[in-house]
């Protein structure tokens, strides 16, 4: 199997904190030196580990922001 490597560029902030210690948190990460993406899922305290997320690149983070505003969120 080949190496999966990630690297968070820019931490964005937390959004809430388990019992464990996982946070979930937005960031931009590059994986695998591809170009850094907006991500958001649970990482350990360590940042090490990592649950399932969701990446969106930046027209998709901005269409986002259009429709939590346009909810009033």
């Amino acid at each position: 199997m080949a190496d999966f490597k990630f690297e968070i560029v820019e931490h964005l902030g937390v959004l809430s904190e388990s019992a464990k210690g996982w946070t979930k948190e937005l960031n931009k990460v590059s994986f695998n030196d591809r170009p850094a993406k907006y991500d958001l899922r649970e990482w350990d305290p360590d940042h090490i580990k990592m649950s399932k997320g969701v990446t969106l690149n930046d027209e998709e983070i901005e269409i986002l922001s259009k429709i939590l505003k346009d909810r009033g969120i």
